[in-house]
């Protein structure tokens, strides 16, 4: 078993740095906006690293919940999101800013709920556990 408030605590800041790409990509409409200025240039660098930071952390809960908990969410495409990491870290010249913009717009709404549902479910875990004495 795994300490399921660490997870919870690693999901809520999840959580909150998919709030921060939103919040920050609010300006971008299309993939060229990433490109054509030097602000662009900037949120497109900021996004990367939250991005990167996601995906290290999701490879985190991975290890840490012995492989158990995000395949119970198959919803959620987890080797595509640790996957993204990888080529932002290790490709970073090579990031494809029409594939960032997509991320941003169609997937981490999707991410960020799932990652809301994890944390329920686990808190009503941990409040279960507490109420029976385990």
């Amino acid at each position: 078993m795994y300490d399921k408030e660490l997870v919870v605590d690693i999901l809520k800041k999840l959580d909150i740095a998919i709030d921060v790409i939103v919040k920050r990509t609010e300006s971008i409409h299309e993939p060229n906006d990433f490109l054509t200025s030097w602000m662009g240039t900037l949120i497109l660098d900021g996004v990367c690293m939250k991005l990167t930071a996601l995906g290290e952390s999701i490879k985190n809960l991975d290890k840490i919940t012995n492989k158990e908990l995000l395949s119970q969410y198959p919803e959620i495409p987890w080797r595509g999101v640790m996957g993204t990491r990888d080529i932002i870290a290790h490709h970073y010249f090579d990031v494809d800013a029409f594939e960032i913009f997509s991320i941003c717009k169609n997937d981490l709404v999707p991410l960020q709920v799932t990652i809301k549902k994890m944390i329920s479910d686990l808190e009503q875990d941990v409040k279960g556990s507490v109420g029976t004495g385990q």
